[in-house]
C-alpha cells in the first residue's frame, strides 16, 4: 500500500449508511471526509425477511450520493460491506445488484463474526497500543457484537440478533416509553444474550469499550447533561431511562445532546444496552472513537498483501483442520496459477493477481471434503466453505471459492454459477485442467503446453500440445478429451490441438 493513497470504506447498517475516505500514511489512516445517513432499512424488514420497496430505495438514494464522492477510485481502493439487515433479508439480491451499479463498487455481506472482527479492527486501531484486556461492545440496529481481544488481536468474536432498530420495533412500536415496556425489553434481550454470560463475563477483560450507534448516542446525551465526557456508567443508564419514562414517548422526548435521527430507536437501544450491562456485570464503559467502517479500512491495507491478508491464515487453517493432502494442493496451485498466468490476457495487474490468490487458495482448498466422502468430496468440501467461519472472507466470497472447489470436478451443469464471468471461468478451467495433468499426484511434464482464452469470434479455450504428447500421457489425453464434452454444454469451447 502506497503512502498517500486515498481509501474508503462504505457501513450499509442497518439504521445508517456511513461512508469513510482516509489517506494511508505509514500505517497509520487519517480521515479526509465522514457521511453518514439514516436509511433504516431494518425498518423495511416484514415479517418474512423481504425489503419493502422504500426501505431498498432508501438505500439506493443514499448510495448514489456516496458514488457520486467516489468518482474517480478504483476498485482496490475501496470496500462496501453490509450488515445484519442484508444478512437476513430473502430478496438481498435485488437490492444489491442495483445498488452495486449505482454506487460502483462491489458490496460484500459479511457474516455476524466478520463484522465483529472488523469492529474490533476499527477500535483497536483508534486506541493506544497496550497488553489490556478489551470486552469491545457494538449496539447496531438489528445485531449485537461482542468481541474480547488484547491489542490488535480480536479473540473471541459473537454477534447476536438484538438490537436498537429491532428492539424498538418490536418494544416500542408506537413510540411510547413506559415501565413495564423497559422491563420486558431487557428481559428479552438478556434471554437472547444469556450464552454470552460464560464467555464474556467480568474478569475475562480489563476495559470495556463501547462502538459507534447506540452507545456513541447514549454517550453525548450523558456528557451534555454533565457526566464524565467518554464513560457510560450504571448511574448514567438509570438517569436516561428516568429521563425517557418522564417524557412517555419518543416524540415528546426533549434532551439535550440527543440527535432527532436517534430519538425513533433509543427505547429500543437503552433496553439492549442495559441488559448487556447487567449480563456481564459492566460498570462503567468507555465510549471507542473507531468502528466497523474503520476495521474495514485497515482490512483494506492488510487485503493488499498475502503476508498479512487474514483470509489466507483462515485457508491455512481450515487445510490443517481437514487434513489435506498438502504436497497435492501446492502441486494443484502451482499448476493452476501457470496456466491462468498464460490465459489472462486483458486483466488489470492488481484484478490478475487478486485472482491468482483466490485460485490458489482452492487449490489449497480442493479436497478438503475428501475425510467425508471419497466420491463426493468435492460437494462437501463445496458445503464446508459456504458454511465454515472463516475470518477475512465476505459471504460471497467464500460463495465464490465453494464454486471453484464443487466446479473443479465432474458436470459443469451443477453449478449455479455467471458463465459470463471470463475471470472467474477462467479460474474454473484452470483449476479443473491442473485437475486433469496432476491426477498422477506428481509434477506434470508442461513443457510445449500453450493455453489460450479467446473471446471473439465465440468464448473458448485454445490448448495446444507439443507433438507425441497424447502418446506419453494417455490418462491425461483421455480426461481432456472427455473435458472437451464438458465444456460443451456452457457458453464456452474447448479446443485442444495436439491430442
Amino acid at each position: 500500500m502506497q503512502n498517500g493513497m486515498l481509501l474508503a470504506a462504505v457501513d450499509l447498517g442497518s439504521n445508517s449508511f456511513r461512508l469513510e475516505i482516509g489517506r494511508f500514511d505509514h500505517g497509520r489512516i487519517h480521515r479526509i471526509e465522514y457521511l453518514k445517513e439514516t436509511v433504516r432499512q431494518g425498518n423495511g424488514l416484514d415479517a418474512d425477511r423481504n425489503l419493502s420497496l422504500a426501505a431498498m430505495q432508501r438505500g439506493w438514494d443514499c448510495l448514489a450520493r456516496f458514488g457520486e464522492r467516489l468518482a474517480g477510485f478504483e476498485k482496490t481502493q475501496i470496500r462496501a460491506v453490509a450488515t445484519q439487515t442484508l444478512r437476513e433479508a430473502r430478496n438481498r439480491e435485488e437490492f444489491l445488484s442495483r445498488a452495486q451499479k449505482i454506487i460502483g463498487f462491489p458490496i460484500d455481506v459479511i457474516s455476524g463474526r466478520e463484522e465483529a472482527r472488523l469492529i474490533y479492527q476499527g477500535v483497536s486501531h483508534l486506541l493506544p497500543q497496550s497488553d489490556q484486556r478489551r470486552l469491545v461492545v457494538d449496539i447496531g440496529g438489528r445485531s449485537t457484537e461482542l468481541v474480547l481481544g488484547q491489542s490488535l488481536e480480536a479473540r473471541t468474536m459473537e454477534s447476536y440478533r438484538v438490537g436498537s432498530v429491532a428492539w424498538s420495533m418490536r418494544y416500542f412500536p408506537d413510540g411510547q416509553f413506559n415501565p413495564r415496556a423497559f422491563e420486558i425489553a431487557e428481559i428479552a434481550a438478556k434471554a437472547v444474550l444469556d450464552e454470552a454470560v460464560n464467555t464474556y463475563r467480568s474478569g475475562t477483560w480489563d476495559v470495556a469499550y463501547g462502538s459507534s450507534g447506540t452507545i456513541g448516542a447514549v454517550n453525548e446525551v450523558l456528557t451534555a447533561a454533565g457526566w464524565p465526557p467518554g464513560v457510560v456508567t450504571r448511574e448514567g443508564l438509570d438517569w436516561l431511562l428516568d429521563r425517557l419514562l418522564k417524557a412517555q414517548s419518543a416524540e415528546r422526548l426533549k434532551i439535550e445532546g440527543m440527535k432527532e435521527d436517534r430519538r425513533a430507536v433509543i427505547g429500543g437501544g437503552v433496553s439492549v444496552l442495559r441488559a448487556v450491562f447487567d449480563l456481564l456485570g459492566i460498570e462503567q464503559m468507555e465510549a471507542a472513537q473507531g468502528a466497523l467502517r474503520h476495521g474495514v479500512l485497515y482490512d483494506l491495507v492488510d487485503r493488499d498483501d498475502d503476508l498479512t491478508d487474514l483470509r489466507s491464515t483462515s485457508v491455512q487453517r481450515l487445510a490443517h483442520h481437514f487434513n489435506i493432502d498438502v504436497a497435492q494442493a501446492e502441486r494443484l496451485g502451482k499448476v493452476a496459477r501457470h496456466l491462468f498466468l498464460m490465459a489472462r490476457a486483458g486483466l488489470p495487474e492488481a484484478e490478475s493477481e487478486s485472482s491468482l490468490r483466490k485460485l490458489a487458495w482452492a487449490a489449497q482448498l480442493h479436497e478438503i471434503g475428501s475425510q467425508i466422502s471419497h466420491s463426493d468430496y468435492h460437494k462437501h468440501g463445496a458445503y464446508i466453505l459456504d458454511n465454515a467461519d472463516a475470518p477475512g472472507f465476505a459471504l460471497h466470497e467464500l460463495h465464490r471459492l465453494s464454486l471453484l472447489v464443487l466446479g473443479h470436478r465432474g458436470k459443469l451443469r451443477k453449478l449455479d454459477a455467471d458463465f459470463e464471468d471470463r475471470v472467474f471461468v477462467q479460474q474454473l478451467f484452470c483449476l479443473r485442467l491442473a485437475v486433469i495433468l496432476c491426477h498422477a499426484r506428481r509434477d506434470p511434464d508442461l513443457k510445449g503446453l500453450q493455453l489460450e482464452a479467446v473471446d471473439e469470434p465465440g468464448r473458448r479455450f485454445v490448448l495446444t500440445c507439443r507433438p507425441g504428447w497424447s502418446k506419453a500421457f494417455p490418462q491425461s489425453a483421455h480426461l481432456l478429451q472427455e473435458e472437451i464434452l464438458a465444456w460443451q454444454k456452457t457458453s464456452w469451447t474447448l479446443i485442444v490441438s495436439g491430442l
